[in-house]
């Protein structure tokens, strides 16, 4: 059975960090993609970053710059860095992997990002 579970939100200040972690179980963790998206209140969900088995990452045009994604296969640990964070960035954010056409949802982790 593929478990995620993430960690690592909070309350911030504009301008400051985190790094969100999602350890995945169940799964050939480094045979699959991962991602982190998003969803804030009274919005839909939405991609934050996407890395693939092979190391490429995306990001969306929001965070480019200020988010990195990365994985490490020995941990099965998929993280976000998220600097320089916005009010704008304050959301739930769900850890994500797709097997076999189906996708697989963390329980998430709140950021707050205000003063």
């Amino acid at each position: 059975q593929v478990q995620l579970v993430e960690s690592g939100g909070g309350l911030v200040q504009p301008g400051g960090s985190l790094r969100l972690s999602c350890v995945a179980s169940g799964m050939i963790f480094s045979a699959y993609p991962m991602a982190w998206f998003r969803q804030a209140v009274g919005k839909q969900r939405e991609l934050v970053a996407r890395i693939s088995s092979s190391g490429s990452t995306l990001y969306a045009n929001s965070v480019k710059g200020r988010f990195t994604i990365s994985r490490d296969n020995a941990k099965n640990t998929v993280y976000l860095q998220m600097n320089s964070l916005k009010p704008e960035d304050t959301a739930v954010y769900y850890c994500n992997v797709p097997i076999e056409l189906r996708p697989y949802w963390g329980q998430g982790t709140q950021v707050t990002v205000s003063s």
